[in-house]
């Protein structure tokens, strides 16, 4: 009877009210380590109070217990030696362990969804580039204190979740603002590799164009008929612009995410090619009216099989695009998959719960990281290929004249994702008043956006947790009229 009531004490004592989130704890102790004890409640719990005056145990410090002397089997079901702090922060704890989209969580909520997203990133491997020996260095011009766009994303950062602002016009930086301390600056600054989202589409499709300049790849044009991995599939044979297009034939299994009936993740993130091609729906799957249908998987697709026609020389390429062109400051890189993330994600897979994972079955994936100036930095050089007219400036006009309708149905010109109506090789392009002019944009989840001008040499760069700035406002506009 003793055991019962001490295996439902345990029970109790455990389910506080952030047992719905595992992570939770890992972020107050992070708190504590680097000296955010605002945000703390230090204090010990009731349990260990008791456990500390039944058995005479040792009086820690502030927030940490020191392990006894004698030790308990209470004391270490307990586990009292551990930090025992919580947070007074109000979080709200979503279902899927991230912010969902168009979502306007409070500044708390916002500050640790941007520590959950830094961590679980962690458990990644990499496929990028190391640093720059000689880092470009931005040429600064900024605008006047009561300019009327500066005062609006001042008002936006001190206001929304954004992280980073960063607008770039003749030749300079003219608006630059990140977060303060009192926000989400002790988990963000200048050097702080952020999540790109969606945006990587964009720089897969950057990276793709150094890949054909360099003699990989023969064209946009370039059949997929020499990739083993694609065979028995819809994607087999077609025209490698016709992925980068999102216009392949495949909405039948899949729209932004894959159709997989629950038989397992339908993130294509979460598994390799050579899964989605051998084990998943897409094995022996038949190609339907090529028809624009944004899905993710297609960027996967495009990156790996750039690795795979590089011909061992992959790192060289991404060293070319990052590393010597871009000139970045800080290391930048695509997530990949490893043996460890495929074991996390498929927990509940009803097909394959773990497999090996191989550089040749595809493990990369879209999910780039950056510092904020990087992301300028590489936005840069798109620029410069382009007005330069270079072979990948080449590349990029040819994208941009393939471009397709979305055919939306739907008319929203306020949203990042919504107001461009045409789709060039995993760029957006099309938008509302600037239909006639060169401009392609990458937007991504949680508010990341990147939108240049080729024709009046403009870009603005945003950093965000969540999309509830106002896009339309900060950086359509600002695209359009410079103001």
């Amino acid at each position: 009877m003793k055991k019962i009531l001490i295996i439902l004490f345990l029970f109790l004592f455990s389910n506080e009210s952030y047992a719905n989130d595992s992570k939770i704890n890992e972020f107050n102790k992070w708190l504590l380590d680097n000296g955010h004890t605002q945000y703390l409640n230090i204090e010990q719990k009731e349990g260990c109070k008791k456990l500390i005056q039944k058995y005479g145990l040792k009086v820690p410090k502030v927030g940490l217990f020191d392990e006894p002397k004698v030790k308990t089997n209470e004391w270490f079901w307990l586990e009292c030696h551990k930090f025992q702090g919580t947070n007074n922060l109000k979080i709200k704890f979503y279902k899927y362990n991230e912010i969902p989209e168009f979502s306007k969580p409070n500044k708390d909520t916002a500050l640790y969804y941007l520590y959950r997203d830094q961590d679980v990133a962690s458990a990644n491997d990499r496929a990028g580039s190391t640093k720059s020996d000689n880092p470009y260095k931005f040429e600064i011009s900024l605008r006047a204190d009561d300019d009327k766009t500066l005062k609006k994303v001042r008002k936006a950062m001190n206001k929304t979740s954004m992280l980073s602002y960063l607008l770039y016009e003749d030749g300079k930086i003219t608006i630059d603002e990140i977060t303060p301390l009192d926000r989400f600056g002790i988990l963000y600054n200048n050097n702080t590799v952020h999540t790109s989202a969606s945006v990587g589409k964009s720089l897969v499709s950057y990276v793709t164009g150094h890949a054909i300049c360099e003699g990989y790849i023969s064209s946009i044009d370039h059949k997929l008929n020499d990739w083993e991995l694609l065979e028995n599939t819809l994607f087999y044979d077609q025209k490698l612009i016709d992925l980068m297009n999102m216009a392949a034939g495949h909405h039948q299994y899949a729209d932004s995410n894959i159709k997989t009936g629950g038989l397992y993740p339908t993130n294509s993130n979460k598994n390799t090619i050579a899964f989605h091609m051998k084990d998943g729906v897409f094995k022996n799957s038949k190609k339907s009216k090529s028809k624009y249908q944004y899905t993710n998987l297609l960027t996967n697709i495009v990156i790996n099989y750039v690795w795979h026609k590089s011909d061992g020389n992959f790192q060289d390429l991404l060293d070319k695009v990052f590393k010597e062109k871009s000139k970045i400051e800080n290391d930048v890189w695509f997530l990949k998959n490893n043996n460890e993330t495929i074991r996390r994600e498929n927990k509940n897979n009803k097909i394959k719960k773990e497999y090996e994972v191989r550089d040749e079955d595809g493990p990369i994936r879209y999910s780039f990281r950056a510092s904020r100036y990087d992301y300028l930095r590489i936005a840069k050089a798109i620029l410069d290929d382009w007005q330069n007219d270079t072979c990948v400036g080449k590349y990029l006009k040819s994208i941009h004249e393939r471009k397709i309708s979305k055919n939306l149905k739907y008319k929203d010109d306020k949203l990042a994702n919504r107001n461009p109506k045409s789709y060039a090789g995993f760029f957006h392009t099309s938008y509302s008043g600037m239909a006639k002019r060169n401009v392609m944009g990458m937007n991504g989840y949680g508010g990341q956006a990147i939108v240049i001008d080729f024709d009046k040499g403009r870009i603005i760069v945003v950093n965000s947790i969540t999309e509830d700035y106002s896009w339309k406002n900060l950086v359509h506009s600002v695209i359009k009229k410079g103001k």
